[in-house]
């Protein structure tokens, strides 16, 4: 009576928990002979067949090919003790013993096998059409090609009707190079050879699919995957007339001193701020008269003096930009003394000298700080503190001749405003149309600190002030 034995995917070594189905070698119903390899399966080292340690008859296969299979998962049943197992067997000139334990398999896999002495594999020559098979007087010794895992570029072996079991030798290393590779001390995901002959016909770098296996293993999908997109991003490089390269040619200037300092700032300000820009249009005139009314009887200030004390009065009344963020603990930080920088353009670069503690100025007080800042920064005499921890910048870009910009914030505050030049335009004023004295003011500002209400009240708040200055009376 037959009895039906289950084999289990093996533990092939190397730790490795699965292996995928390739080609099955046998078919339900085929009779097998012991150690006859009856699955070809692909792991994360190598493609192996996997040889069965029991002779008769395959009742079930488990796993469609291109399916992976933990170890330690039926791979198929066996029914040994058949009656076309024994006709097998006994045609083949080998014993016809119904145990299931008759033949000791040669083959010792982890997991499998036993210890028995192993007999030494016949070489079979092929038979001419026509001619009855023979048999070799003196078997060949066994090779390093037989003892070999095989590959999808071997040939099938040709065998006898039952194989005669492998001597039983070192296992084959299962650790193979890597192809393609660009840091050879470091591993590719999970390559097999089917995959690594695939991906060096066409040139492709494993190092740079992702494998969508198990733990990120590279498959042949992944590969042939990657070789079609690759296709049709050279056929769309085929369909793109082509462009003349950029003319990189010309005088070089290296990005140090002032200028690389203001470039890493301005860098820093664009990766790490999210900002936002709001402007308006106001009616100067109104300053305008004031400050002529100003300088008329005492020492002259400066419109950007008078700028300055319209921030200061405006950031009272909006103190969150007056802050700074603090990334890291995730914090916006509001200061409690107001720091003004004002933008400066000199001839070794644009700087930013800071008026200390310029809340606590008038506007007389604020614009005789401004000179002398701007006659040091002319001199190349500022020192670092004068250029540093500033809270607020006020940026006169009108000296330029230009109407509006988009300022950068200086990192690490939070808020910028930016004032064009002052020159006549057509107005609306008290009903009528008439030429007055127009300015354009941005600002920009750091959308973490606040919204777009905020921002805009402190703007509209300076535009107030700018067109009727005696709103500031209340806080001078």
């Amino acid at each position: 009576m037959a009895q039906v034995l289950e084999f289990k995917l093996p533990d092939l070594g190397e730790g490795l928990t699965e292996a995928e189905v390739v080609r099955w070698l046998v078919e339900v119903g085929d009779v097998v002979a012991v150690d006859q390899p009856v699955v070809e399966v692909e792991t994360a080292k190598a493609m192996v067949e996997v040889p069965c340690p029991y002779g008769g008859v395959v009742t079930a296969r488990f796993g469609e090919e291109g399916t992976e299979l933990p170890v330690g998962a039926p791979l198929l049943t066996v029914a040994v003790g058949s009656a076309e197992a024994t006709e097998s067997r006994g045609a083949s000139g080998g014993p016809s013993d119904d145990g299931a334990g008759s033949e000791a398999s040669g083959n010792v896999l982890v997991g499998y096998g036993t210890g028995a002495p192993a007999a030494r594999r016949r070489r079979v020559r092929p038979t001419p059409v026509g001619q009855a098979p023979t048999t070799a007087a003196h078997p060949a010794p066994t090779t390093a090609a037989h003892l070999a895992p095989a590959t999808a570029a071997d040939p099938a072996p040709v065998t006898a009707a039952r194989s005669a079991p492998v001597r039983a030798s070192a296992p084959a290393p299962t650790s193979v190079p890597v192809l393609g590779a660009v840091d050879p001390q470091g591993p590719v995901a999970v390559i097999s050879p089917l995959v690594r002959k695939l991906a060096r016909q066409h040139g492709l770098d494993l190092r740079q699919v992702a494998g969508s296996g198990r733990d990120g293993l590279i498959l042949r999908t992944d590969v042939e995957s990657a070789i079609r997109a690759a296709d049709e991003d050279a056929a769309a490089v085929l369909s793109t007339p082509a462009r003349p390269e950029p003319d990189t040619s010309g005088e070089r200037i290296p990005l140090r001193g002032v200028r690389g300092a203001v470039a890493e700032k301005l860098s820093r300000s664009r990766r790490e701020i999210p900002d936002a820009t709001c402007w308006v249009d106001a009616d100067a005139t109104g300053l305008m008269a004031a400050r002529a009314a100003m300088n008329a009887a005492g020492p002259k200030v400066s419109v950007l003096a008078l700028l300055a004390r319209i921030c200061t009065a405006a950031l009272a009344r909006f103190p969150e930009l007056n802050s700074t963020v603090d990334a890291e603990a995730r914090e916006i930080v509001r200061l409690t003394g107001v720091h003004l920088g004002f933008a400066a353009q000199t001839e070794r670069g644009l700087v930013v000298p800071v008026v200390r503690d310029a809340h606590t100025r008038n506007a007389e007080s604020i614009g005789a700080e401004i000179a002398r800042l701007t006659e040091a920064a002319r001199d190349g005499k500022l020192t670092p503190a004068q250029l540093t921890g500033g809270t607020f910048t006020l940026n006169n870009y009108g000296v330029f001749g230009v109407d509006g910009s988009t300022p950068i914030i200086n990192h690490p505050e939070a808020a910028m405003l930016g004032v064009g030049r002052i020159v006549p335009k057509p107005w609306v004023h008290e009903g009528e149309l008439a030429v007055r004295q127009v300015v354009q003011l941005s600002l920009t500002f750091d959308h973490r600190v606040c919204d777009g209400g905020t921002a805009g009240g402190f703007l509209r708040y300076v535009a107030d002030c700018v067109e009727q200055p005696v709103v500031l009376l209340r806080t001078l």
